[in-house]
């Protein structure tokens, strides 16, 4: 079975985000003055071959640890979606 990851990986709340300041800034600059605040992250999309749905979230989990966010200074979510074989 083929799985989707769909994977969310935010700054903790207690790390500055720069980018974030940036963009909201530009925003208010831009007429927006009801945007309260603005945060950046990154989304990233994984297929994971496994036959238990289980495995495939361990999986997730180990990459998004090792690979995909920085522990220290980041959040990751994610959510797995059963893939349909061709």
């Amino acid at each position: 079975m083929s799985y989707k990851a769909k994977i969310k990986v935010t700054l903790r709340q207690s790390i500055l985000d720069v980018q974030g300041k940036a963009v909201d800034h530009a925003l208010k600059n831009l007429g927006y003055a009801s945007v309260a605040s603005a945060r950046i992250g990154k989304y990233i999309e994984v297929s994971i071959n496994e036959a238990e749905r289980g495995d495939a979230e361990r999986i997730c989990c180990e990459i998004c640890e090792k690979l995909l966010s920085n522990p220290v200074m980041e959040n990751y979510f994610f959510e797995l979606e059963s893939e349909p074989v061709n």
